[in-house]
């Protein structure tokens, strides 16, 4: 490891870290920092990492403005068997970021150029001050003030935070005029937001089986609804024979999971239109609004470098284990697919994932195949059948109301498939309907 012009190396945590975090958030790429390596790229290591992670974290917090939230990382890395902190530093959309301390002066704004960092001229901080983003999550007013947030704080409890009355404000989902802004819209129990799922029956938009709704409550929430509901149309393609069984995802889950969440997380809803998720018979498409994060080219774009559009909504995805590192998941999905599948416009991100082939013998049984004979050959379910076998293999306690709802049918229509699959000795019911469970009979799982 050697330093260049986005990876600074630092034996140990020292008064400069606010001058190099700056430099890097205001640097077009961003930037990694490593403490606990020397600048000759000798890793020598550190003691008690989780100590200097929480300092790292107070101090780029306190001491740099505008906020950094959403925008830097710190975690513990083994590099030759020790442990050393790495900050991973987003280049920032409300440039120039500077030292508190300084101001916005030559001594507090910096900038990364090559392996060192070098004052900004006055020129070039009101030139950047003069573009600074104005419209963002954070400046925007929410188009209510009686907003909620029992939902939001469920999910940080769940993540083991201890809430203080200052809950919302360290969330940065107030106005400089202290008025909730569209960051807290987004998040509340109740809004105006809803994100579609939409089936078609062949490879185009002619003939629309399915369109889903999940929304009008928080965004957190929305996004778990949606990702289920993928989750249920990704189905599994097998092929039977006498001797073996291969299966495999219609699209990759992972990669089609970090899909979902960058299009929501980084979607420009300064304009009023949410993602927008499609099914067709050939592949799963996803589309969100506003082109790339801010200053990224598409090459920057696909090597990981991450410039959140949402810091605010950044910050809480990753709070709530949504997002696990700043600019991972696209690198995820290219581990699996290549570049070819994102399509860039000035004002849309599209995705579209293929479908798998599934061969000769195969058929789709919602993840749930049986072999039949020496010929391998397969039984085929209605879709609804094929979705209520996919819930039952990942909650046997699932009711018939929670099939319904997840799958947007209508209680008599599950009744009807429920029955159908017990009369041809694919389920079969344990026990009570209310203390019972499901079990997918021998050979069809």
């Amino acid at each position: 490891m050697i330093e260049s012009n986005r990876i600074e190396l630092k034996r140990e945590l020292n008064e400069s870290l606010e001058k190099e975090v700056v430099g890097f958030l205001n640097y077009y790429e961003g930037g990694e920092l490593y403490i606990g390596v020397e600048d000759n790229g000798n890793v020598v290591g550190v003691e008690n990492s989780d100590d200097i992670q929480k300092r790292v974290v107070d101090r780029i917090k306190n001491n740099i403005c505008p906020s950094t939230m959403g925008l830097f990382d710190v975690l513990t890395v083994k590099i030759e068997d020790k442990d050393i902190v790495k900050v991973v530093i987003s280049s920032g959309s409300e440039k120039p970021y500077y030292i508190k301390k300084y101001g916005m002066s030559s001594n507090g704004c910096v900038i990364r150029v090559g392996t060192t960092v070098q004052p900004m001229t006055m020129d070039m901080i009101d030139f950047l001050y003069s573009k600074r983003i104005r419209n963002s999550l954070g400046r925007l007013m929410s188009p209510r003030q009686d907003l909620t947030f029992k939902q939001l704080k469920i999910y940080y409890e769940e993540n083991g935070y201890n809430l203080n009355d200052r809950f919302l404000n360290n969330l940065e989902l107030y106005t400089e005029e202290n008025k909730f802004n569209y960051a807290a819209y987004l998040l509340a129990d109740e809004n105006g937001i809803s994100m579609k799922v939409a089936k078609y029956s062949g490879t185009d938009k002619v003939e629309l089986i399915e369109n889903a709704e999940f929304g009008y409550c928080s965004l957190i929430k929305a996004t778990e609804n949606i990702l289920n509901k993928l989750d249920i149309e990704n189905i599994t393609l097998a092929e039977i024979t006498t001797t073996t069984r291969k299966e495999k995802r219609l699209v990759d889950p992972s990669a089609l999971r970090e899909a979902v969440i960058n299009a929501i997380v980084h979607n420009d809803y300064s304009n009023g239109i949410p993602p927008v998720f499609e099914i067709f018979s050939d592949k799963f498409v996803i589309t969100s609004s506003g082109g790339l994060p801010q200053e990224l080219s598409q090459e920057e774009f696909f090597e990981g470098i991450s410039a959140p559009r949402n810091k605010e909504l950044m910050r809480v995805f990753k709070d709530v284990k949504l997002v696990e590192q700043l600019g991972s998941g696209v690198q995820r999905i290219l581990k699996t697919y290549d570049k070819n599948i994102f399509k860039f416009t000035s004002n849309f991100l599209k995705v579209s994932f293929p479908i798998i082939n599934a061969g000769i013998n195969a058929g789709i049984n919602a993840g749930i195949n049986a072999g039949i004979d020496s010929n391998a050959k397969l039984l085929k379910l209605n879709n609804t059948q094929e979705s209520i076998l996919n819930l039952i293999k990942q909650n046997k306690y699932i009711t018939q109301d929670e099939m319904a709802e997840l799958l947007s049918k209508n209680i008599r229509t599950i009744e009807r498939n429920i029955k159908k699959l017990q009369s041809e000795n694919f389920i079969e019911r344990i026990g009570s309907n209310r203390d019972g469970h499901w079990e997918i009979k021998d050979g069809t799982c």
